[in-house]
């Protein structure tokens, strides 16, 4: 099982070896780029170290980050598809749990975790978040968004996130258009339309706080596109009563999980009520 992975990058320098390194240091068969938009602050220098084991880089002006990543995916051909921004990481052993589970469980069409990793700036696991897991009804009813004081149960992590290219393209083969920020939570809007999720309950990947991250700095802006995007799908914030209702456990969602069976060694899936 081939892994196609996609790294946009733009004047990352301190963050983007340790994140290049997160990728190739994984087993496995790997495809891997870096979209640089061209940065002047020693990215190039840091890509060109690793080009030998690249598919492809290029350091030029580009339309963004979403715009590099679905240029990126379109010169891909793995069977499962994922982006890693420049300042985050991988999990060591992510893209063989990963692997597995693809293998093992055709009707999983997209994996994330329940487990979500906090880097710190040094690269050093902060925290783990852990999310109960996650559903369709949940996602249309504003239960996933990425932040505010409605309830939720979790916003999914973009960094943990793998899918298999059959959904990639049933989606639309492209991330962004009209999302500047908020593009990957569009993007789960569509695969939602197609697929169930499922969280593995082993950390895969994890996100590096900084300060200077869209979801960072511009957290009020991402929080209004999300909403847009979920609205643009039909769905919207839940009301006063369902929150009421989801926070005393009068209400519950069915969510999709991925376990261990520490008896027979195997990954089972399995339907939680939360």
């Amino acid at each position: 099982m081939k892994f196609s992975i996609v790294t946009p990058s733009f004047n990352q320098a301190r963050f983007l070896d340790a994140a290049i390194l997160s990728v190739l240091t994984q087993p496995g068969e790997i495809e891997y780029i870096v979209m640089d938009g061209g940065s002047t602050d020693g990215s190039r220098e840091i890509i060109e170290r690793h080009a030998p084991r690249l598919a492809h880089w290029q350091s030029e002006r580009d339309g963004g980050q979403y715009d590099a990543i679905t240029r990126g995916f379109a010169r891909t051909t793995g069977d499962v598809m994922a982006w890693l921004n420049s300042d985050d990481m991988y999990a060591p052993g992510a893209f063989a749990t990963a692997a597995e589970i693809f293998a093992q469980f055709p009707a999983v069409q997209w994996l994330t975790t329940t487990a979500q990793i906090r880097w710190d700036t040094d690269g050093r696991m902060a925290r783990i978040l852990n999310v109960p897991g996650y559903s369709r009804d949940a996602y249309f009813a504003g239960e996933h968004l990425p932040a505010g004081k409605h309830f939720s149960l979790g916003w999914i992590q973009q960094e943990s996130t793998f899918w298999r290219r059959s959904l990639w393209e049933k989606a639309g083969a492209q991330i962004g258009a009209g999302f500047p920020l908020a593009g990957d939570f569009e993007l789960w809007a569509r695969f939602f339309k197609h697929a169930e999720l499922y969280a593995v309950e082993v950390p895969l990947g994890g996100f590096r706080f900084h300060g200077d991250q869209k979801t960072g700095g511009d957290r009020a802006e991402y929080m209004a596109e999300a909403e847009r995007a979920l609205a643009a799908h039909g769905g919207g914030r839940p009301s006063a009563l369902a929150q009421w209702k989801r926070r005393h456990r009068f209400a519950m969602r069915a969510v999709k999980v991925v376990r261990h069976n520490r008896h027979s060694g195997k990954w089972e899936l399995k339907t939680v009520h939360v």
